[in-house]
């Protein structure tokens, strides 16, 4: 989607702050407040999705399940439910196994690499703001299922009578993929969130400030990338599973290979919301999704830090335990004595859930005012 058709239909979209809970577990019990967050955000996400996700997100979705499907399609053929050629081995050369496939098994699977990398191009044109974490992505996922793969040729039974040294692979995949998915990814755009909304929602009333930082908040799409590791997971296990068996075969591979596909259509839909959120969030602008780090090390980093600036009682001057942090976001402490938690006022505190004041009581003077009125404007001169 061009950047001008997506700013004009943004305008036409309901914002996240435009939300309210779906649920009310945080009335209940405290701690489960952010539940209800949480599923306020989901209900946002398939709204805008529905509104903007059309044919192109459906082909790319369909080339993706059709590549997940041929490459486990094995009815009529039995090239992998009779475990193969074990005399050959490799991708290419006179002993490669993979040339020397049923020509049905080589045809799907040449179709099923073809389907996925075209898959992954029209991603890759769609979504350009994300190109590099589309890559890291997908360096990820492909490191998890090459640790499935390394941790079942040594036990095909994998995790069921394993030994300590059969999970080496898994283990080694899945900390490329966390480094990958939370410390490159995650951080890289929350942090060009951070400077889109210090960049573009600046505002004098801290009130819509706030709301800016409501409408761009990523507990909902962090979930999604938490729950597309824990499915790349699943899909690697299941097609590594299912072609380690060695006879004497005592089960079909049907049922497995079932839980392969349906992991596997997931985690490409998934994998399509974790590109698509961010591109939508930022508009589709000039924003380069890099954690701060690597804005630094390319020279693009243009933002100035401000310092956080703290309360004062707009009647006695004396200081308030609210401040200001860059870009106008107030935060306020909890209310609780015992509690160091900060957090927006009118919202959860961070530590232990309590309902933070939209209005402070001064201890000097006790004259109680609004959060906003804590932060005098200096004068122009």
């Amino acid at each position: 989607m061009a950047t001008g058709a997506l700013d004009v239909e943004v305008a036409e979209v309901r914002r996240l702050s435009d939300f309210s809970n779906a649920t009310n577990l945080g009335e209940r019990l405290r701690f489960l407040s952010f539940i209800d967050a949480l599923i306020m955000q989901f209900f946002f996400h398939v709204h805008t999705s529905r509104k903007f996700w059309g044919t192109y997100e459906a082909l790319v979705l369909a080339l993706a399940s059709a590549s997940v499907i041929m490459g486990a399609w094995d009815y009529g053929i039995n090239e992998l439910s009779s475990g193969g050629d074990w005399s050959r081995g490799g991708l290419f050369g006179e002993d490669s196994g993979f040339l020397h496939l049923k020509e049905w098994s080589l045809m799907l699977s040449l179709l099923a690499m073809m389907a996925w990398m075209a898959a992954l191009v029209l991603m890759w044109v769609r979504y350009p703001i994300m190109r590099e974490n589309l890559v890291f992505l997908v360096v990820a996922s492909s490191s998890v299922q090459l640790g499935h793969i390394y941790s079942h040729s040594g036990s095909p039974d994998f995790p069921f009578g394993s030994g300590i040294s059969d999970f080496g692979g898994v283990a080694m995949g899945n900390l490329i993929m966390v480094f990958l998915a939370v410390f490159v990814v995650h951080r890289a755009v929350t942090e060009t969130r951070d400077i889109h909304v210090e960049e573009k929602h600046a505002h004098p009333d801290p009130r819509l400030v706030e709301k800016a930082w409501k409408d761009h908040r990523l507990e909902a799409w962090s979930a999604s990338l938490a729950i597309w590791a824990i499915m790349v997971n699943v899909m690697s296990w299941s097609g590594a599973h299912a072609i380690s068996q060695r006879p004497p075969f005592e089960e079909g591979i049907f049922g497995i290979s079932v839980i392969y596909v349906f992991s596997g259509v997931v985690s490409f839909f998934l994998l399509m919301h974790i590109v698509w959120y961010p591109h939508f969030m930022l508009g589709g602008g000039d924003h380069t999704i890099q954690s701060s780090r690597a804005r630094e090390v390319a020279g693009v980093s243009t933002v100035t830090r401000e310092e956080i600036l703290q309360g004062l009682c707009p009647v006695c001057g004396a200081e308030t335990p609210v401040i200001k942090k860059p870009g106008g976001r107030i935060e306020v402490h909890c209310s609780d004595s015992e509690c160091s938690g900060w957090g927006i006022p009118g919202e959860s505190c961070s530590s232990c859930v309590r309902i933070l004041p939209l209005r402070i009581k001064c201890d000097k003077c006790g004259s109680s005012s609004s959060t906003t009125s804590h932060f005098v404007k200096t004068d122009a001169w």
